[in-house]
């Protein structure tokens, strides 16, 4: 028996504001969406185990598409001779993959035209954000104009729609609503040094620890 249909594709990396999105896009649906994670040589790879227990608590079908962003380097993420810097520091951070969401997005409106899939959901926020600029409005505007003008369904005048829904929302208020609709936060994972336990000095995880303090929530990940 083939899958059902999908009518959503959900970027998910395994962590908080993935998940977040996952939910969001099941409840619109009413259907799991089709969780799309990237291996492409992370340092912090327990991400990619969350990310399948995560896609299997949501009962979503999950398609993993493996990068060789090794091979280019140019961030800690991927190249351990770059240390991950501990968060506060000014500029952009050494944790920017160069690239990183413009080929996420450019595969999954592949993988949602070729599924029959009507929209793309990304995670991707620039309030409490590391300043990656490819988390940032532009990014998706241009990424929507490419869905319309490079795939066939974009020049029938259907194009894929991409949804960055947590786009300018606080991190506390990526938090409660994960919290509203139910997503599995106990299970995600957001930091870059991938140990066994969280550092708690990366920016992710000092993003992360803000967001569930403002909100006024303990984070049950670290139960």
């Amino acid at each position: 028996m083939s899958p059902p249909p999908v009518s959503d594709v959900v970027v998910l990396s395994g962590g908080l504001d993935s998940t977040v999105c996952l939910a969001l896009a099941a409840r619109e649906a009413g259907r799991p969406a089709l969780a799309l994670t990237f291996d492409y040589g992370q340092r912090h790879r327990v991400e990619l185990e969350r990310a399948a227990a995560v896609a299997r608590e949501a009962g979503a079908e999950q398609l993993v598409v493996r990068l060789n962003a090794e091979a280019w380097g140019g961030s800690a993420l991927t190249d351990p001779a770059i240390e991950v810097p501990s968060g506060g520091g000014e500029g952009l951070p050494a944790t920017y993959v160069p690239g990183r969401n413009i080929i996420f997005l450019a595969v999954a409106l592949g993988v949602a035209e070729a599924k029959g899939a009507d929209r793309v959901w990304i995670g991707v926020n620039a309030l409490d954000y590391s300043g990656y600029p490819d988390c940032r409005p532009p990014l998706i505007k241009a990424m929507r104009h490419v869905a319309r003008v490079g795939q066939q369904r974009g020049v029938e005048g259907r194009p894929v729609e991409i949804r960055a829904p947590l786009q300018h929302l606080s991190k506390a208020d990526i938090v409660r609503l994960g919290l509203e609709v139910g997503a599995p936060l106990r299970l995600t994972w957001s930091c870059y040094r991938g140990g066994p336990a969280p550092c708690g000095s990366c920016d992710a995880c000092l993003l992360r620890a803000k967001g569930f303090a403002e909100a006024g929530a303990p984070d049950p990940s670290l139960e």
